[in-house]
């Protein structure tokens, strides 16, 4: 509530000014590194399952680097062996009895 009254005055003192400047400066650094991790940990581990260097994840820090990692991503070949399917069913031809 006492921020809404600060934004409403016509005008600001500039005490409270340079207070709220240096509260937002030491916010948004730590703010940033959250999302950053939010953002880059996923990508590490999806890159690391693909195949691929997980530093590539570290491309998300670069604007559009999410872009061309996402891409990269999507038509790159993929260096993982597919999981074998089970066979549903007997299977053809049938074993011999055994006796």
């Amino acid at each position: 509530m006492h921020f809404a009254l600060i934004l409403m005055q016509t005008t600001m003192d500039p005490e409270q000014a340079k207070k709220m400047a240096m509260i937002f400066l030491a916010i948004m650094p730590i703010v940033y590194i959250v999302f950053l991790a939010i953002v880059i940990l996923p990508f590490w581990f999806i890159c690391k399952k693909a195949g691929f260097s997980p530093w590539l994840s570290l491309l998300n820090i670069v604007p559009f680097g999410n872009i061309v990692l996402i891409y990269v991503l999507a038509f790159a070949n993929w260096k993982v062996a597919p999981i074998p399917q089970p066979q549903i069913g007997y299977p053809y031809p049938p074993p011999p009895p055994q006796l």
